[in-house]
């Protein structure tokens, strides 16, 4: 099976902690030359100097704000005049849950701005370097409620669908050219996006969070919380060639909590 990325720039974004950081080593591990993208510098600087280097590679990082739509462009228009990008690993933090009926107007913006809009930002500044090399990979992480809406979370249950869409549109418009669109559906994963669920709600409802945690993994049929590195894993698959006749497909790693079929 063909999983090595020697040659390849990946720009993974959210990548100072959780899944996202999780997918930039196993990325290096195969052998891609990895971008590390988030708000944070100082996490940043210190994984690219920790990230695995098999074949030698010089890995970089870039701090900017998924919401700054003009700046993102335009630093990873940078990115890319100056290193190619064959894989974009599109990632960020959640929004606020809440009931959806409740949500502030502003709030669907940001969240919009955030996900799809930094991705649609992305991909048309990755996008001539994708076919000028016959080979990219598309990696949107989202969320199992584009199967199943999840309560409690209405505005992101509203965005991911959006960002699950488009990915499926984006991957008939690119096939012909090489490039795979895919998304990858994270289950309640051990993150600080969960801890913070897991604190609002036990605040909300003045039981323990240990209590909540226990109820959430009653819901798992594995019985416990995933890990970033097995979200990771799935995240660098659909990057390699081995993942080639993949595409359009939202995968959910979720121990098996999703029960719709499709």
């Amino acid at each position: 099976m063909q999983l090595d990325l020697s040659g390849r720039h990946a720009l993974v974004c959210g990548a100072s902690q959780g899944i996202g950081r999780a997918s930039a080593i196993e990325l290096a591990e195969l052998g891609a030359t990895v971008t590390l993208l988030s708000r944070s510098p100082g996490p940043l600087e210190e994984l690219a100097g920790r990230l695995p280097r098999p074949r030698g590679q010089e890995h970089r990082w870039q701090a900017v704000d998924m919401l700054e739509t003009t700046r993102l462009q335009g630093v990873v228009t940078d990115l890319a005049a100056a290193s190619p990008v064959h894989i974009l690993v599109n990632n960020s933090g959640g929004p606020p849950g809440g009931p959806a009926h409740t949500a502030d107007p502003a709030a669907f913006e940001a969240a919009f701005r955030q996900h799809l809009i930094a991705g649609q930002a992305m991909v048309q500044a990755l996008l001539p370097g994708m076919r000028q090399a016959g080979y990219g990979r598309i990696v949107n992480v989202i969320s199992t409620s584009v199967k199943e809406p999840i309560p409690n979370l209405g505005v992101s249950n509203t965005v991911r669908a959006a960002v699950a869409a488009w990915a499926k549109t984006l991957a008939g418009e690119l096939a012909a050219d090489g490039i795979t669109v895919n998304n990858v559906l994270p289950g309640y994963t051990r993150t600080g996006r969960l801890d913070s669920l897991l604190g609002t709600q036990a605040k909300n409802s003045g039981r323990s969070e240990n209590d909540i945690a226990n109820d959430l993994m009653a819901t798992i049929p594995a019985r416990r919380f995933g890990e970033p590195a097995e979200v990771a894993a799935v995240i660098a698959f659909l990057c390699t060639p081995a993942a080639a006749y993949v595409n359009g497909v939202s995968i959910a790693v979720d121990g098996g909590r999703t029960r719709a079929l499709s």
